[in-house]
């Protein structure tokens, strides 16, 4: 399958310029796509959709390519990287006392996603846009953290009822997101989810010291972080949505740390964390969209794991990232309460989404009354239906 035959010159100029290295042949052929763009609006909505922006404009600028590009799409993409630079900053001047205060407290902290990319190889030139902090702490320690956190001023998010205030800390992948002036964390203490993966320890165990404003944290180690990055791209997709920064995330990491990712422990991983077909649905367009070379180990391990609808939804997602309805809700559902550990956690958490608090309830469905709010909680009872269904 062409699939480039199938995407239009918008959508192809935008992937062509999501990356960091360049040849010349891409270059050639980037400023061959880019002459004959007539859809300069959709390719600035699109970049902005997908969240590459600021890559596109610097893009575009460093390899001289602004020629006949109207000038209030040139304004946009730049004022993207000015955001976005300003953005990383304060995330930066953030990040710097949220680590102060845990390191007071000895406890590890793991930055991960944008950050760590944006810091480990996008060159900390606002080229990796970002809205919230995302950092990993072990599970023995995140509640701790989060509460030093909320007694130095930041509110969490609220959590959705009683029942999951009780096994915080046991479902998902993170706990709610707290904010403090405009900045928002995110404490994780799962990456991989599954009853028997040791991905996520060795994720946490091994990654490599760093400093940010004078104070200590730690990146991941390029090949575990390039998995957890894939399958916190397929979550994504799983719920419908996705945007090309996070392929993007993974071009520019193997662009980098190419040897380090591709050995045999790649697959080993993958096959250890349930994620073999995860991993080799997201190569797969990596190498036949963006041209990344892969040995040809791998190569055989794409195609083994070939399949026409991951390439399908690929091209769908190109043109439409986001506000997509979810196609398989209760899919999502089941594994949500399949990666709990214990029958009892997941019957509170089941509990937890049928009788969500008052506060929860008015907010989701708009409603002011809380006799009113009532007459929902058995709307809600339909979620049982999702854990049976095929």
């Amino acid at each position: 399958m062409n699939s480039e035959a199938t995407i239009c010159d918008e959508e192809r100029l935008l992937l062509g310029l999501c990356r960091l290295e360049f040849s010349d042949e891409q270059i050639k052929k980037i400023r061959s796509i880019a002459a004959g763009i007539t859809g300069w609006n959709y390719f600035m909505n699109l970049a902005n959709a997908h969240g590459v922006a600021a890559l596109a404009w610097h893009n575009l600028e460093k390899y001289r390519l602004l020629s006949g590009i109207p000038e209030e799409v040139i304004l946009f993409l730049r004022g993207a990287l000015m955001r976005s630079l300003s953005r990383n900053a304060f995330n930066t001047e953030s990040m710097g006392e949220v680590l102060r205060l845990l390191n007071e407290e000895n406890i590890k902290t793991v930055i991960l996603k944008g950050f760590a990319l944006e810091n480990s190889v996008y060159g900390n030139s606002g080229l990796r846009q970002m809205s919230d902090v995302d950092i990993m702490i072990n599970r023995e320690e995140c509640i701790k953290a989060r509460k030093i956190l909320i007694g130095n001023g930041y509110v969490s998010l609220p959590v959705k009822s009683w029942f999951h205030e009780l096994i915080i800390a046991w479902y998902g992948k993170h706990l709610p997101s707290l904010i403090r002036n405009g900045t928002s964390v995110e404490i994780h203490h799962e990456l991989f989810g599954g009853r028997n993966n040791v991905l996520s320890k060795m994720l946490y165990d091994t990654s490599y010291e760093v400093e940010i404003k004078g104070e200590k944290a730690l990146f991941p180690r390029p090949q575990i972080f390039f998995l957890y990055l894939v399958r916190h791209l397929w979550q994504h997709e799983m719920n419908n949505e996705s945007q090309l920064r996070l392929y993007t995330d993974l071009v520019v990491l193997i662009e980098k740390y190419h040897d380090d990712i591709f050995n045999y422990n790649l697959i080993k991983y993958a096959t250890e964390a349930g994620m073999s077909e995860i991993l080799a649905w997201h190569l797969e367009p990596l190498r036949d969209m963006w041209g990344v070379f892969f040995p040809d180990w791998i190569n055989d391990f794409i195609d083994k794991w070939h399949n026409p609808d991951q390439v399908n939804k690929f091209i769908f997602f190109l043109s439409s990232p986001k506000d997509n309805p979810p196609v398989d809700k209760p899919g999502s559902y089941r594994l949500i309460i399949s990666d709990i550990p214990g029958f009892h956690r997941k019957f509170l958490y089941v509990l937890g989404d049928l009788f969500p608090s008052i506060s929860f309830m008015k907010n989701r469905y708009k409603c002011n009354s809380t006799w009113r709010v009532l007459l929902y909680y058995p709307h809600r009872m339909g979620k049982i239906l999702w854990l049976f269904r095929k």
